[in-house]
């Protein structure tokens, strides 16, 4: 089967900032990937001046909150570190593995790499009597507050119309619509797993550095 794959810029964010960027984001992939029937939603982000659309679904907003607080309790012991998520839809087989059992397969049909890069607040260097450098917090003003907080918006529409392009474009490789589902099955994992972080990491030694759709 032909998995496409999508790797989707990276996001330079604070802890504060990840669950308002992976909702706007993994939302926006599902809702393009949804079936039927579904009730749209709009979402205000209460960080950007961005609208994002929602399904309506219940489970699939537990699932991803669920995803994304796994996600920031790793990131809050790994400050300073880029990581990805990878959300994959896949579809499900049965293969006939002996007289008494079949074998369920799961056949990945689209990924979508999610690349950011989790730092703390701004610090400064200053040099003590010893002309040692020293790097002490210190509060950012809110003027630098808000231009930080702008490039990340740009940056964020940028990935959504990323995302839109991909859709529009990438279509011949959808598989058959599964009987009674919201939403093709699907799976949400990170660099932080165990299992995955280790494929997400061959993957990166094969094909450098992430390529960019323009």
């Amino acid at each position: 089967m032909n998995c496409e794959v999508c790797h989707l810029k990276e996001l330079e964010v604070e802890l504060f900032e990840i669950p308002e960027v992976l909702r706007c984001i993994l939302h926006t992939i599902i809702f393009h990937r949804a079936l039927g029937p579904i009730r749209p939603k709009d979402i205000d982000s209460e960080l950007f001046e961005i609208t994002y659309v929602q399904c309506g679904d219940a489970e699939i907003e537990r699932k991803i909150d669920e995803k994304i607080d796994e996600f920031i309790g790793r990131a809050e012991k790994h400050p300073n570190r880029k990581s990805q998520i990878c959300l994959s839809f896949y579809e499900v087989k049965q293969k006939l593995a002996t007289w008494f059992t079949n074998k369920i397969e799961r056949l990945c049909w689209e990924q979508w790499y999610i690349n950011l890069n989790v730092v703390h607040s701004k610090t400064h260097s200053s040099k003590s009597h010893h002309t040692k450098v020293v790097v002490e917090p210190r509060e950012i003003t809110s003027e630098e507050r808000a231009m930080s907080r702008a490039a990340l918006e740009r940056a964020l529409r940028d990935v959504l119309f990323q995302i839109i392009k991909f859709v529009d474009e990438k279509k011949e490789h959808i598989p058959a619509i599964p009987k009674e589902s919201i939403t093709f099955p699907y799976e949400i994992r990170s660099s932080w797993d165990s299992s995955s972080g280790m494929d997400m990491f061959k993957r990166m030694l094969q094909t450098g550095h992430p390529s960019m759709l323009s």
